[in-house]
């Protein structure tokens, strides 16, 4: 029975141990890191925790302690997850119809910059016909590669770099006040353009690709997240977020974001939707989103087919309604969240300022 103590030890405290490091508020990256495998960290401690359950002595004090260490880690993981799964309430209503003019199709994918594996890519957007397509990691060969959309989706932003920070946005849509932007570093792009929808109306369409913790802490990351969702709720159009923000949807970032912006995630009731690791099955983690304004409802969400890269693209379809607004309007931000957010942005423009790489610019298209 000893060695089943400790075997089980050994394995119930390590989880224990990562779960009490993603509790801590740092935005170091080997703490961060542990944000990410929430679902997985939790299926391992239930299986440990069976397995003390059938090779431990029942009553034994150090399998008590054990068993309620592991019993408060799964019981916080499990609750970090929980609004991710189709046991919470949804956060953005469905729309069952949708009124001619008023939907948009949107896929947002990260290529992954060494991939030329193009012919699956477009394969898919030709079959799927989207409004909208946010490619990021796209370098001078992509650019080259992504020319046949021209035909189909004639409105396009295209901002190749060689760093993996490049982004392309192409539309059927007409597009206006268009803006490549560096917010928190001149090696980061975002997007940000207006979007004129069949119907007349206009909305905002902000495309992201921060920064990711495993190469760097996460301050310029969040950074920019917080920028952009200031941004939003100052703007009166309302607005769609979309990208790799290189973060999982539970994390405290993206509360942050939601809490600051007034945006939804349309996850929330419906499922984790991951998207990287498209290789590995077991380790996928919920990397790319698209965030709504209240004035939306989803029309559907889908995890695509891969495309050779390591994410696999994810699509959103949704219903411009007005109305809907009026009927779920944004909350203001609480002081705290106000106050926390300023300092995120003060950190990680000194983050910036450090790594010699920082330049507030808006190029206009």
């Amino acid at each position: 029975m000893q060695i089943g103590f400790y075997g089980i030890l050994g394995l119930g405290l390590p989880l224990v141990a990562v779960t009490v490091l993603s509790a801590l508020p740092s935005q170091e990256r080997w703490i961060r890191v542990w944000d990410f495998p929430r679902a997985q960290i939790a299926v391992l401690l239930a299986a440990v925790m069976l397995a003390a359950a059938l090779l431990l002595p029942v009553g034994e004090p150090p399998g008590i302690a054990l068993m309620g260490l592991m019993g408060a880690a799964l019981a916080w993981q499990a609750w970090r997850i929980w609004p991710y799964t189709t046991l919470h309430r949804v956060q953005v209503g469905a729309a069952r119809s949708c009124p001619d003019g008023a939907q948009i199709v949107l896929v947002v994918s990260n290529v992954r910059q060494g991939n030329r594996r193009s012919g699956r890519l477009l394969a898919l957007i030709r079959d799927i016909d989207p409004d909208l397509v946010l490619l990021v990691e796209t370098d001078a060969w992509w650019d080259a590669a992504l020319r046949p959309l021209a035909a189909s989706h004639p409105h396009a932003i295209r901002c190749p770099r060689d760093n993996t920070y490049g982004m392309h946005l192409f539309s059927r849509l007409e597009l206006h006040d268009a803006e490549i932007r560096h917010l928190v570093s001149d090696q980061i792009p975002s997007i940000r353009t207006g979007v004129r929808l069949r119907s007349g109306e206009s909305i905002v369409l902000y495309g992201v690709h921060p920064r990711p913790p495993p190469r760097a802490d996460t301050a310029q990351r969040d950074a920019e997240l917080v920028l952009v969702a200031q941004e939003v709720r100052r703007g009166e159009a309302p607005a769609i977020v979309a990208g790799d923000l290189n973060d999982v949807a539970w994390s405290r970032t993206n509360g942050l974001f939601q809490d600051v912006s007034g945006l939804l995630d349309p996850r929330i009731g419906r499922g984790l939707y991951p998207t990287f690791h498209a290789d590995w099955r077991l380790l996928r983690w919920p990397l790319d989103h698209v965030f709504l304004a209240p004035a939306f409802r989803l029309r559907a969400l889908r995890v695509l087919p891969s495309i050779g890269s390591d994410h696999l693209p994810l699509l959103v379809a949704v219903c411009h309604c007005p109305e809907a607004a009026d009927r779920h309007p944004a909350l203001a931000p609480e002081r705290a969240d106000r106050a926390r957010a300023r300092d995120v942005v003060a950190t990680g423009r000194r983050a910036a300022c450090e790594s010699d790489a920082t330049t507030e610019r808006v190029d206009r298209i």
